[in-house]
């Protein structure tokens, strides 16, 4: 019998994600940690750091289980940009990236029933156009910022924004798909 696959997620976008793959996890448990960043802690280090400690989390109560963790943190420069969880934190956002690029960390944890630990960090080179005050008014109309790191979702109205990107556009979604697939079989999960 295969063993089974918990996602310790509760984005809807992974879940999405991982169906393009033709992969349904048996299970999402959320993983319920502290995502705030330590004193001097980069975008990069931060984006591991939270991946891996979910995919712990869940495997100490999973230990037959595959666990897939993955968290995404933009990051302008040195700066770590949150989740925008209100207008006025979206709008700053929206703000500091325009006009620059940024960087989107996925940092991506698979622990194996066997307690090996396989963890990847993913990073999408992304530039936005310089942003009209209109723009950005539309977008938080929108309200696709909410709850989103860096206070855009580049499936939707953020797209039209972006002048450049490099790397993987489904790690800006939530989970890089060429990188989680090589990682499933690396692990011995898709076998």
């Amino acid at each position: 019998m295969k063993n089974k696959l918990i996602l310790a997620s509760a984005s809807p976008r992974r879940v999405a994600l991982l169906k393009q793959l033709n992969i349904e996890p048996d299970d999402i448990i959320p993983a319920d940690i502290d995502e705030t960043p330590m004193k001097g802690e980069l975008p990069r280090d931060l984006a591991l750091r939270l991946a891996i400690g979910k995919a712990r989390k869940i495997a100490h109560k999973n230990p037959q289980s595959y666990i897939l963790a993955a968290d995404t943190v933009v990051g302008a420069g040195r700066r770590i940009l949150d989740k925008a969880e209100d207008e006025l934190f979206a709008r700053k956002c929206l703000n500091t990236l325009s006009g620059r690029r940024h960087r989107v960390y996925g940092g991506i944890a698979i622990i194996t029933p066997e307690g090996k630990e396989i963890t990847r960090l993913v990073e999408t080179l992304v530039q936005f156009k310089r942003l009209t005050k209109n723009e950005i008014d539309t977008y938080i109309a929108s309200k696709e910022w909410q709850g989103k790191a860096g206070g855009y979702a580049i499936q939707g109205l953020a797209e039209s924004y972006i002048k450049y990107i490099k790397g993987s556009y489904s790690n800006v979604v939530g989970l890089s798909l060429y990188d989680t697939m090589n990682m499933l079989n690396g692990a011995g999960y898709l076998k």
